[in-house]
C-alpha cells in the first residue's frame, strides 16, 4: 500500500528547510539547478498570450506542489511582479513560500492547502501552471488523465504548463538501468545510508510514469508545442502550450 496524501504531507510538513534551498536545488533530484533554470527560462520565454487580437505579456502564475517556493522564484527573476497561486498539501511549506515570494517581488500571492486532484482551478484563469516534483503523486490513470484535462482547462489560450519530475521506463531492462544509475549518484551524493532512505520514500510514495505516457497525455489533453526540456536517468522536464484563441 502506497502513503495516503495526509502520510505525504506530513512528512513535507518536517522537511521545509530541505526544500528552501534555492541555489543548492533539491538534492535527491539529478540536474536539479539546471532543471530549475531550463523549466523557468522556458516558462517566460513561451508566456505571452497570443490571441485573434492581442499579445499580452503572462499575469497569473499557479505553482502545484509549490514546496519552499523556489520555481516561483526563479520565474520571477525571469517575469517580475506575477500574480501567484500557490498550491501545496503542507501548510508549512506555503507559509514559507508566500514569505519568500512576497519578499521577491510577486502581486498578490494567494496560498491553497489542497492535494492537486480536489483542487478545482477554474476555467482560463493562468498564463502559467508549474507542477515540479508532485504528479509523482498521482495513482490511477484516471487521476492523471483529470489532473492533465484540468490543467489545461484552467490555463488562458496561449498559456503553458511546465513539469518535472521522477519519470518511470516502460522497457523493464531500461528501467533497471537507470534506476542504478541513480541509486549510484545518490550514494556518492550522501553514502549508503541516504541512497537507502530515498529509496525507502520513494517506494512508499510515489506513482511516477513514464515520459512518453505523459506527453501522450498532453496531447490528449489538447495542449500542441511540446516540447521535451532536459531528461537524465529517472528525471525530466517538459512541458507544452495551450492553444491561442
Amino acid at each position: 500500500m502506497k502513503s495516503t496524501p495526509e502520510q505525504i504531507r506530513q512528512r513535507f510538513d518536517a522537511d521545509v528547510e530541505r526544500f528552501s534551498d534555492l541555489e543548492g536545488g533539491q538534492a535527491a533530484t539529478m540536474d536539479a539547478r539546471l532543471t530549475l533554470d531550463l523549466l523557468t527560462r522556458a516558462a517566460a520565454a513561451a508566456t505571452p498570450r497570443v490571441t485573434a487580437r492581442v499579445t499580452a505579456r503572462a499575469r497569473r502564475l499557479l505553482d502545484v506542489g509549490c514546496g519552499a517556493g523556489n520555481f516561483t522564484l526563479k520565474l520571477l527573476q525571469h517575469l517580475p511582479g506575477l500574480d501567484v497561486t500557490l498550491l501545496d498539501l503542507s501548510r508549512p511549506m506555503l507559509d514559507r513560500a508566500q514569505t519568500r515570494v512576497q519578499a521577491a517581488g510577486a502581486g498578490p500571492v494567494q496560498t491553497v492547502q489542497s492535494d492537486v486532484r480536489a483542487y478545482d482551478a477554474g476555467e482560463g484563469q493562468f498564463d502559467i501552471i508549474l507542477a515540479a516534483a508532485v504528479l509523482h503523486h498521482l495513482r490511477a490513470d484516471s487521476e492523471w488523465q483529470a489532473v492533465f484535462a484540468g490543467f489545461q482547462r484552467a490555463l488562458r489560450p496561449g498559456g503553458g504548463l511546465w513539469i518535472a519530475d521522477l519519470v518511470t521506463h516502460d522497457a523493464p531492462a531500461i528501467q533497471a538501468l537507470m534506476w542504478a544509475r541513480y541509486g549510484d549518484y545518490l550514494l556518492e551524493h550522501g553514502g549508503e545510508a541516504y541512497r537507502d532512505k530515498v529509496f525507502a520514500y520513494i517506494e512508499a510514495e510515489d506513482t511516477p510514469r513514464s515520459l512518453p505516457y505523459q506527453l501522450d497525455l498532453l496531447r490528449q489533453s489538447g495542449f500542441t508545442h511540446i516540447e521535451v526540456l532536459h531528461k537524465t536517468a529517472v528525471f525530466a522536464a517538459f512541458g507544452a502550450l495551450k492553444p491561442p484563441a
